[in-house]
């Protein structure tokens, strides 16, 4: 199948899932009566609120953050040149948590601070340190990777940095109230159903934007992947196009961070089934096609997670945890024997 064909097949399966979360939940709608509701003559009370005040924001975010997600687990495997390289492992997603934690554990005293530059709303207080705290551990391993040149010590650092806000975390849960904590635990499961229409308002404009930046990048993007020198011999400003991948990285990553939760495995599996399914390593096609494939993938773990007919919601990270587990682990042994 030729790469445009393939385009268009994901493309209609993304689709097809969005139409299936507007019919599935814990209320099952027929056909007419989500006709109904989608242009607003709805056959019973409150199923337009149901469509456009729940699902439309939850495929929203799925879209959105699927998109977002694997985007930046792309970048920066080729950053890194690692095929285990992601938001989650290099401790981009732990930054974010932090900065969600402030602005969740400690909204009172983050607000009196940060107010004065606009955005004291409480979506745009946990946009902002969720992108600041993605940014600090990326800048701090951009500040590492220039006096170190293995990737794999990267790596560790990655996840030391994780750990590290990781303890901060914990230590700002010990000193916050009952109310804040549990507001905080049950964003740290992941969940796409509590985004709002507000935020996808933040979400939409901020991740298209730089998701449209890095596609227009992709020759400088291949010319890195094999090799900061090889890049820079082609006259690819290897410095600044580094810098661009940290911020775009650190806004796609954080901002998804900041409304759906640490979302696992996706910014880590996704990239590497879209190289096995367009069998290519070219970035013009890989980051439309990443994208495309995060979308789908996480539209099927939000169904996954969402049990149509029941009123229960699963936490995403468990639905993501057990397709992303063992493509790192094949990953990691294949890796290895390689090597060996």
């Amino acid at each position: 199948m030729k790469v445009g064909q393939t385009m268009v097949v994901l493309g209609l399966a993304v689709l097809g899932l969005m139409v299936v979360h507007l019919w599935m939940g814990s209320i099952l709608f027929s056909s007419q009566r989500l006709w109904a509701a989608l242009c607003g003559a709805p056959l019973q009370a409150g199923d337009d609120v149901i469509v456009w005040q729940f699902r439309m924001p939850k495929i929203g975010a799925a879209l959105v953050s699927g998109a977002s997600l694997s985007v930046s687990g792309l970048l920066m495997q080729t950053f890194f040149r690692n095929p285990i390289a992601g938001p989650f492992v290099l401790g981009i997603s732990s930054g974010a948590s932090l900065g969600v934690a402030v602005a969740l554990l400690a909204a009172g005293w983050a607000s009196r601070w940060l107010g004065w530059i606009g955005v004291g709303t409480p979506d745009g207080l946990v946009l902002l340190l969720a992108i600041g705290g993605a940014a600090l551990v990326l800048g701090l391993l951009l500040v590492v990777s220039w006096r170190i040149a293995d990737v794999n010590t990267l790596l560790i650092l990655g996840l030391l940095f994780g750990s590290a806000s990781g303890a901060l975390v914990a230590l700002l849960q010990y000193f916050s109230s009952q109310q804040a904590l549990q507001q905080y635990m049950l964003w740290s499961m992941g969940s796409l159903t509590g985004v709002t229409r507000a935020q996808l308002g933040w979400l939409l404009p901020l991740c298209g934007g730089f998701f449209g930046g890095v596609w227009w990048w992709f020759k400088h993007l291949y010319a890195l992947c094999l090799g900061p020198l090889f890049a820079f011999c082609l006259g690819v400003g290897v410095r600044q196009l580094q810098r661009r991948i940290i911020v775009a990285t650190a806004i796609l990553a954080g901002s998804s961070t900041a409304f759906c939760g640490p979302i696992a495995f996706v910014g880590i599996a996704v990239p590497h089934l879209a190289r096995l399914l367009f069998r290519t390593h070219q970035h013009r096609i890989l980051i439309a096609g990443t994208a495309l494939m995060g979308m789908l993938i996480l539209l099927g773990c939000q169904l996954v997670a969402q049990l149509p007919g029941y009123e229960l919601v699963l936490p995403i990270n468990v639905v993501t945890a057990f397709l992303g587990a063992p493509m790192v682990m094949y990953l990691v042994v294949s890796r290895r024997r390689i090597h060996t």
